[in-house]
């Protein structure tokens, strides 16, 4: 009796959910026979492959996607190539059922500009464009996105709209978690891809999770939000259990690792699963810039917030390994600085920490300043440029105004990179 009582007070607490949530916003992004949620990310090499994830209704049971080389011509169907996806559904007890397809394109050109469009035979999505890395050393940009999480439709959609006009080349988008508020909501995931829109059928995404995309079952174990393995198709060279979750990827002359700093704070075996793979990532990493994202600063931005056994286990890897760029999030604040855990920073080389928020939820500024830099009730986004040896960090604010710069230049992979200080504020 005991238990139906709980399956009743589950279904109607699901219930009061999606209606509050309807009342609030007014869509309820149910999925429908065309294609939506479209999205680029990589499990393969960026140079030859690509992965193409979408959601329909139930009713659409076959994936597919045509894919050819752009040149203009309006004769796409003609010459496109078929490629044949998977299908998986996604059911929840506040949601409507829905089916994700997935499909992973190997064999194209490095370097190339390619045209497409999914579906079923029937309904098809718009053709979009996706371009494969160079093998050669090209410049590039990409963008790195703080926290969404709240009024994400209404708030933060303008936010990655304003980073596609100000760098609409860029190569692929950061998340650095929390990229809803409420773990397996449906309706929210439904606003992180209407705000995105077709950016995310463009430009692949890389994102790490944070503590909102996580719950506890009934054992009180943290379980992962099922949308994240349906809907994003991520490398699977992660630790086992954390898959897609913890991962790393190439861009040409840069690795970009994810970390699942939600595991690293709250589950001893994990933080030490964790750090054993990222040594050996480290280790093995031929590539000249390295750039870590995970959702928990090591350095806390926001008052009464420590995460001292992640710093003390994972600093001595950043620095060790001269890692870059550190992109967290968490604190709904902007803080960047270096390497020390109390003052202004003075220390020459190591890595830099950056803390950002693109959504609209924002925290106070702790008065033990780490960063050299920071900005509080500030929605933001930043684009980073690399060249060779060089790398340009520029942030933005939602308004499109230049906040904060600064550089690095690295001569080789072995040695930290120099740092030059362009932030337009600087007195």
């Amino acid at each position: 009796m005991i238990h139906k009582l709980n399956k009743i007070k589950t279904f109607f607490s699901g219930l009061i959910l999606l209606c509050s949530s309807l009342a609030a916003n007014g869509q309820d992004f149910k999925p429908s026979v065309f294609p939506d949620r479209l999205i680029l990310n990589w499990s393969g090499n960026p140079e030859t492959s690509q992965s193409i994830t979408w959601r329909t209704d139930t009713t659409i049971n076959i994936g597919m996607a045509q894919v050819v080389q752009e040149d203009s011509s309006p004769a796409l169907e003609i010459k496109a190539k078929e490629y044949k996806g998977t299908t998986q559904k996604l059911s929840g007890a506040s949601f409507e059922s829905g089916n994700y397809h997935s499909v992973n394109i190997d064999g194209l050109e490095p370097g190339t500009l390619y045209t497409y469009r999914v579906g079923d035979g029937q309904h098809w999505s718009e053709w979009l464009q996706f371009k494969t890395a160079s093998v050669k050393p090209e410049p590039y940009s990409f963008i790195y996105l703080g926290d969404a999480q709240n009024d994400i439709r209404s708030k933060w959609s303008r936010v990655i709209r304003r980073a596609f006009a100000t760098r609409s080349d860029a190569r692929f988008i950061i998340h650095s978690g929390d990229l809803i508020n409420r773990s397996n909501n449906d309706i929210e995931w439904g606003e992180w891809h209407y705000g995105a829109s077709f950016i995310n059928g463009m430009i692949p995404a890389i994102p790490t999770p944070g503590n909102h995309e996580y719950t506890r079952n009934e054992k009180k174990e943290l379980v992962l939000d099922p949308h994240w393995r349906f809907q994003y198709t991520l490398p699977l060279n992660g630790p086992e259990g954390l898959e897609e979750s913890v991962y790393y990827t190439d861009y040409q002359n840069m690795r970009i690792i994810s970390l699942n700093s939600q595991m690293i704070v709250l589950d001893s075996v994990s933080l030490a699963t964790q750090a054993r793979w990222l040594e050996n990532v480290l280790k093995e990493n031929k590539k000249l810039w390295t750039v870590i994202t995970y959702h928990h600063p090591i350095y806390s931005t926001a008052k009464g917030r420590d995460n001292k056994e992640f710093r003390e286990v994972f600093q001595p890897l950043f620095e060790k390994y001269h890692v870059d760029l550190l992109l967290q999030g968490h604190d709904h604040t902007y803080s960047r600085g270096r390497n020390l855990p109390v003052g202004v920073s003075k220390k020459v080389g190591g890595p830099v920490y950056v803390v950002s928020v693109s959504g609209p939820k924002m925290y106070k500024i702790s008065s033990e300043r780490w960063m050299d830099t920071s900005a509080e009730d500030t929605q933001l986004f930043q684009v980073i440029h690399i060249d060779g040896n060089d790398l340009k960090f520029e942030a933005y604010k939602a308004s499109g105004q230049l906040f904060d710069s600064f550089s690095l230049k690295k001569s080789n992979q072995n040695e930290p990179a120099r740092f030059t200080d362009f932030n337009p504020n600087k007195k």
